[in-house]
C-alpha cells in the first residue's frame, strides 16, 4: 500500500475524498477496502473496521465517496446510474492511488452494489472476493417503501439532526440518495448482469429482518453467478447486521476472508 497517514483525503477526479486506514500488523498482508451504504461514511461504520482487522489481520481501508461524510459535495440531483459511475469512473482510481495490491472488497447496501459493478466490469487481478452486506441487485417494492418512510422521518423527526453528526451536508448526502432511489424511472434499475462476469468467490450477508430488501436479493446472485456464492442470513438484524448483530456477521466475514485468502502468507488475526 502507498504511505497512507491514519486519517486524510485523497484527490480523486475533482473530488476530495476522507478516508481512514487501519495498517495490517504484517505490511504483506492484504487489504479488506469498505465502500458504506447509501447514507453512510467512514465515521459510521463505527468501530466494526477495528474489529474486522482484529479478526482477519488484514489492513482496512475505509472512505467516503463524494456527498457523504467530510468529503466532497456533489451536484444534485444524483444520476439515476450514480453506483455505476462510482464503480467505473472512480473506484478504479481510488484503488490504484492508495497502492491496492491484494485483498477484498466488502460494501453494505449501495456500497455492496458498487463493488458488484466493480468486480463483474474488471477482471482485477488484485481481487480476491467480495463480501456483499445487504446487497441490492435490483430495485424491490419494499426497497421504494421504506426509502419513502425515511423521506418522511428526515424531514418530520429528529432524524436530520442525528445524521448532520456524520456529514457536513446533510441535505447533499440525504436527498442525494432518496432522490435517486425515489425517481419513478429508478425502478428499471437492474444490475443483476453483473454477477455472471465476476470470477472471485462472493459472500452475501442479510439480515433476517431487512427493511431494505428480501432474500430475494440472495437468489438472484445464486441464480447468476457463476462464481462460489455464500450466504449468511444474520437472525435478529435488519439492513445492518454489522451494527445489530457485530459477532455473527463478523464470524461469517472473517471464515469466508480466511477461505478466499487462504494462500496469503501474510493474512494474521485472531484464527491464525
Amino acid at each position: 500500500m502507498t504511505n497512507l497517514t491514519p486519517t486524510g483525503f485523497l484527490s480523486i477526479g475533482n473530488a476530495s475524498l476522507e478516508y481512514k486506514w487501519l495498517a495490517p500488523l504484517n505490511p504483506d498482508a492484504p487489504t479488506i477496502v469498505m465502500l458504506h451504504e447509501g447514507l453512510g461514511s467512514v465515521g459510521q461504520w463505527g468501530d466494526f473496521p477495528e474489529k474486522l482487522r482484529e479478526a482477519t489481520g488484514a489492513g482496512i481501508f475505509v472512505y467516503s465517496r463524494a456527498g457523504y461524510g467530510q468529503s466532497s459535495r456533489v451536484t444534485l440531483p444524483r444520476p439515476l446510474d450514480y453506483m455505476q459511475r462510482e464503480a467505473l469512473d472512480v473506484l478504479p482510481s481510488l484503488l490504484d492511488a492508495i497502492g491496492f495490491k491484494r485483498g477484498l472488497l466488502l460494501g453494505h447496501s449501495d456500497g455492496a452494489s458498487i463493488a458488484t459493478i466493480y468486480a463483474g466490469a474488471h477482471q482485477d487481478y488484485r481481487l480476491s472476493g467480495l463480501v456483499l452486506i445487504a446487497p441490492h441487485f435490483i430495485v424491490e417494492d419494499v426497497s421504494v417503501q421504506s426509502i419513502a418512510a425515511i423521506k418522511t422521518a428526515f424531514e418530520t423527526t429528529d432524524l436530520k439532526a442525528k445524521l448532520a453528526r456524520w456529514h457536513q451536508d446533510v441535505d447533499n448526502a440525504f436527498y442525494g440518495w432518496n432522490g435517486a432511489w425515489l425517481d419513478p424511472k429508478f425502478r428499471d434499475w437492474d444490475i443483476s448482469e453483473s454477477l455472471a462476469y465476476i470470477r472471485v468467490p462472493i459472500l452475501v450477508v442479510q439480515g433476517e429482518d431487512d427493511q431494505y430488501g428480501t432474500l430475494r436479493q440472495v437468489e438472484i446472485a445464486q441464480e447468476e453467478c457463476y462464481c462460489p456464492v455464500d450466504f449468511k442470513v444474520i437472525s435478529g438484524a435488519g439492513h445492518s447486521p454489522h451494527r445489530e448483530a457485530p459477532g455473527a456477521t463478523l464470524d461469517a466475514i472473517e471464515q469466508f476472508a480466511r477461505a478466499a485468502l487462504r494462500d496469503d502468507q501474510g493474512l494474521q488475526g485472531r484464527a491464525a
